[in-house]
């Protein structure tokens, strides 16, 4: 077998980061690539191939990893004319001079995720195929890997709490074993996705510390070895399962790891810095069963308002950045330890510096349903327990609500009317930690001076929404 460092180049830590674009203002794509280049980070794992996002990369030397969605597993794992189209049209339409330095194709998205119910575990593998072939006669298969990004999920333990105790989780045993010969096979990385913060924040009696890289707290001790903190324990885990199969040299990219910083007790600015930091630090040490420097993308670039929180409130605040490219702490990437800055986006282009608030004249009758139809389509979470803005009181909370609706819409027509309890300011409504935001120009944005009678439209239009609600 040919060992990582070999066929992957890797002779340094490699942090890359996540970007996703479920957000109701997303950043252009070529700041994004702005962005990117100004922080020197050099790689960039994205949950899809849109066209627009993966040109903005044209000439950076970013390298590139694109996606194909579970929903597309299907069609990919059925039809190999689908998987060559699909290669065509979004890998070897950019390999030209001058072009998208795509490294990795992602065969869907923790796609044996124990939550979907099985649904995309026979189609999974032979997609991975299909594509991998179709890359093969596109003769661009030594340079550019397909893989998988898988949720920790897939381990075991079988009931013993150490590292070494590692297994794939016996429901898909068969299947992971046959995915691991596919990727050592082709020389393609298993890509693994790890979250020290989910295993503190759903477990009460998880040891806090053991979450971070600089915690004081007892090692947990397997046979020789000694583990100071989860994520070194969760690799390990993994490691001690590829080897129980045969394939210990198949190479690793960690796909997701971050922290996030509101909506959530254990979700703030503090502990994410502290959390990345460490990380930075460590990833070039490796792990005790894998001690060489580590692949990993952050989790991620920036926050998506419109993500499901399903999961938990924090889901929409990852983002080493805010929405609009703004850094949320002081952050070193290189690995050195040093208390660095991290460079804003430049060129963001913003609304007016106008906020939508409560006013406190108005009657308020119908305040309740008017604060819960704000929240129905923008994003409230800071106002949840642990969030930012949790203790803002009632009229905050309302106000807080109102401008979130109101900058998702583009500050457009009548969105601050709410049964008259809202008004537009132009005084900045924050409190403290509390940041009420202004949106940030799109495609989708009002152009300026919308006319009276796209106003009246626009005012119908939502008037017709309450009715509706």
């Amino acid at each position: 077998m040919v060992a990582m460092a070999a066929w992957m180049g890797v002779s340094e830590a490699a942090l890359g980061v996540n970007y996703g674009t479920m957000s109701s203002h997303l950043l252009p794509p070529k700041v994004v690539a702005r962005l990117l280049k100004a922080n020197n980070i050099t790689r960039v794992k994205l949950f899809d191939a849109d066209f627009a996002m993966v040109r903005a990369f044209a000439g950076t030397d970013i390298e590139v990893m694109v996606a194909i969605p579970n929903d597309m597993l299907e069609m990919m794992a059925t039809s190999t004319d689908a998987a060559e189209r699909w290669v065509k049209r979004n890998v070897t339409r950019f390999l030209i001079d001058g072009g998208v330095k795509i490294k990795y194709v992602a065969v869907g998205n923790e796609p044996f995720l124990t939550a979907y119910n099985g649904s995309f575990i026979s189609s999974t593998l032979p997609a991975a195929v299909n594509i991998h072939q179709a890359l093969v006669k596109h003769k661009v298969a030594d340079e550019i890997k397909v893989t998988v990004p898988l949720n920790a999920d897939v381990l075991s333990n079988g009931g013993v709490n150490v590292p070494s105790a590692g297994i794939f989780r016996p429901d898909i045993q068969d299947t992971m074993s046959q995915l691991v010969a596919f990727l050592d096979q082709n020389q393609c990385p298993f890509t693994i996705n790890l979250y020290p913060f989910l295993s503190l924040q759903q477990d009460a009696n998880f040891p806090r510390e053991f979450a971070f890289f600089d915690g004081a707290v007892p090692p947990t001790v397997d046979g020789a070895l000694s583990y100071t903190n989860v994520f070194d324990a969760s690799y390990d885990l993994l490691v001690s399962a590829l080897r129980k199969n045969g394939f210990g040299n198949v190479g690793i990219l960690v796909g997701e790891v971050g922290w996030p910083t509101d909506g959530d007790p254990n979700a703030n600015m503090a502990s994410a810095q502290r959390f990345y930091r460490g990380l930075a630090t460590h990833v070039g040490r490796g792990t005790p069963l894998s001690p060489r420097p580590l692949d990993v993308y952050l989790f991620s670039l920036t926050d998506e308002d419109q993500k499901s929180i399903a999961p938990g409130n924090f889901e929409r605040h990852w983002g080493i950045y805010t929405f609009d490219g703004q850094a949320k702490y002081q952050l070193d990437l290189s690995g050195s330890g040093s208390i660095a800055s991290l460079v804003n986006a430049p060129g963001v282009d913003y609304l007016p510096r106008k906020w939508c608030v409560l006013d406190p004249a108005a009657d308020r009758t119908r305040l309740g349903d008017n604060v819960a139809y704000a929240c129905m389509y923008a994003d409230c979470t800071a106002l949840m327990y642990g969030g930012s803005c949790n203790g803002i009181g009632g009229d905050g909370n309302a106000s807080y609500a109102f401008n979130s609706y109101y900058q998702l819409k583009g500050q457009m027509g009548n969105s601050c009317y709410f049964d008259g309890l809202g008004k537009v300011t132009d005084v900045d409504p924050s409190q403290g930690d509390c940041k009420f935001k202004i949106g940030i120009v799109t495609a989708a944005s009002p152009p300026p001076g919308l006319s009276a009678a796209s106003s009246l439209l626009a005012a119908a239009s939502l008037a017709f929404l309450f009715l509706l609600f």
